[in-house]
């Protein structure tokens, strides 16, 4: 037997003192006790595991739980009705668990106050049955086994709660949860262990931590976007920042207004594989961009992680083939609809789930081209068509016979082609995060003009800023809008969570 553990009956489980529930109409108060409760389980775990890294001896298993916001209602009370979000559908308890009340803060606290004016009911904070996975315990960029060298004679898992993919899942966001005889029903779209999951995931993925994320994000698939949009972001804090208060780089590099370079010197050795970049405003409500590289698979990996965030936009901005003969390399095309041949979501989302465009989202694109152009009314069509993207996942998809998909994107009335704008778009309306695509055609492959080194360096040096100009412009348009009419009620199903 090994010496530091004392033999255990399967009942043998160390925990914090328990956590009697308490009532808020308050939803400051609420909040700022989920922070205690969480900060003070964390904490325990956090402990445990460096007093036995350092030698102490192993009296127990150790948990502790993740904090839970419950609320019950007895009434089909009226709500308003002008609003997607911040009220329940039917009588009865719903509750959802709770991580990073640090971080979410500003968002739990508008949340429950919706709630509590819709229903006129308190706001119940306890403690769920949920354990909290060590490694989430320490937070992001935490490597838990590297630190772990004290137990290789006894399984991690004998001792602490691990992260447990089968409790982690989408069901809830995609509809299909279905809550147990009197169990309670969702609050919230994810919850606190599938918050966590792609809270990591996008410090690994991206080189940047949550906290550094806004509300707002742009997704392109080419390096020279990000090019334009560091110097623009650099340029902008050289010059006082106009509102913004820091430019943040993968390694979480922070240039800060009135300087002109960061804070620190550091860089990474390499890119992570899909770098992010924050120029960051007050309540989180300036700009992300984040290059997304080839492909539905990256579209929907990154999606589904910056959503647990529940960001107010995404918008993509890339480049795409133009389908028609009428079309010049340079052009825009702004997403009316979608055609989807990309895969990837087929059985989170089915392929006959119509993906609705906008209004909110398509006016300040159309709005943005207008400006950033000088073009107006009739004369916008000069340089931007409207209509269906189509989504593929072979990016050669011109060396098969083409029979089969130039027949099926001319019966959907396809303007263009391209991998990543439909799983963007169809992963927004899964996810209820607003979504549009607005894109330059590259090239022209059914008219002979493909996308050849000297083409492109060319199209690149006259396109790219233009283009980041519109996506910056329509993004700070959305911005301006009440957040309430941006969420579309579009995107809600007839059964839907109380939180954004």
């Amino acid at each position: 037997m090994n010496k530091r553990i004392s033999p255990l009956s399967p009942l043998d489980i160390s925990s914090p003192p328990p956590f009697q529930p308490e009532s808020f109409d308050d939803p400051a108060k609420a909040v700022e006790t989920l922070t205690a409760l969480y900060e003070r389980n964390t904490a325990f775990l956090i402990q445990t595991f460096t007093d036995l890294a350092q030698g102490a001896p192993i009296a127990s298993r150790y948990r502790a739980f993740y904090p839970q916001v419950s609320i019950e209602t007895t009434s089909f009370g009226h709500v308003d009705s002008r609003l997607s979000y911040g009220h329940v559908t039917a009588p009865g308890i719903y509750t959802t668990t709770v991580t990073r009340p640090k971080l979410f803060k500003h968002y739990l606290k508008e949340q429950l106050s919706l709630l509590i004016r819709s229903h006129n009911v308190p706001i119940v904070v306890s403690e769920s049955s949920t354990p909290i996975p060590l490694h989430f315990a320490f937070g992001e960029g935490a490597h838990v086994e590297a630190s772990a060298s004290a137990f290789v004679d006894v399984p991690m898992r004998d001792i602490f709660d691990t992260p447990d993919l089968n409790t982690t899942d989408d069901e809830i966001a995609n509809g299909e949860y279905i809550p147990p005889p009197g169990e309670p029903s969702p609050l919230a779209p994810f919850t606190a262990q599938r918050i966590d999951y792609s809270l990591a995931r996008l410090s690994h993925y991206t080189a940047t931590h949550a906290e550094h994320f806004q509300n707002f994000v742009l997704f392109t698939n080419y390096q020279f976007y990000i090019d334009e949009f560091c110097s623009w972001a650099r340029k902008l804090m050289a010059e006082g920042g106009d509102g913004y208060t820091a430019f943040v780089e993968p390694g979480n590099i922070v240039t800060l207004p009135g300087s002109s370079v960061p804070e620190t010197d550091a860089t990474l050795a390499r890119l992570p594989q899909m770098p992010a970049y924050h120029l960051k405003k007050k309540g989180h409500a300036g700009i992300t961009m984040i290059n997304i590289g080839v492909g539905p698979s990256n579209a929907k990996t990154i999606t589904d992680h910056v959503a647990v965030l529940r960001p107010h936009a995404w918008l993509m901005l890339g480049h795409c083939a133009g389908l028609r003969n009428s079309q010049r390399l340079g052009d825009y095309v702004l997403a009316h609809a979608y055609m989807r041949e990309d895969h990837v979501l087929d059985d989170d989302l089915p392929v006959w789930v119509p993906i609705p465009a906008l209004a909110e989202v398509q006016v300040a694109l159309e709005a943005a081209v207008a400006e950033i152009t000088g073009y107006e009314g009739f004369e916008l069509k000069r340089i931007m068509r409207t209509g269906t993207v189509g989504t593929i996942d072979n990016r050669n998809w011109e060396l098969r016979d083409q029979l089969g998909p130039v027949k099926r994107l001319s019966q959907a009335r396809a303007i263009a082609l391209d991998m990543e704008s439909a799983t963007i778009a169809a992963n927004g309306f899964r996810f209820r995060v607003p979504y549009g695509t607005l894109l330059c055609v590259s090239d022209k492959p059914l008219h002979g003009e493909l996308k050849l080194p000297g083409m492109a360096t060319a199209f690149y040096r006259t396109q790219v800023n233009q283009h980041l100009q519109i996506g910056i412009r329509a993004v700070q348009k959305l911005a301006a809008m009440p957040k309430e009419a941006l969420h579309s009620r579009k995107l809600r199903s007839f059964f839907e969570t109380a939180f954004q």
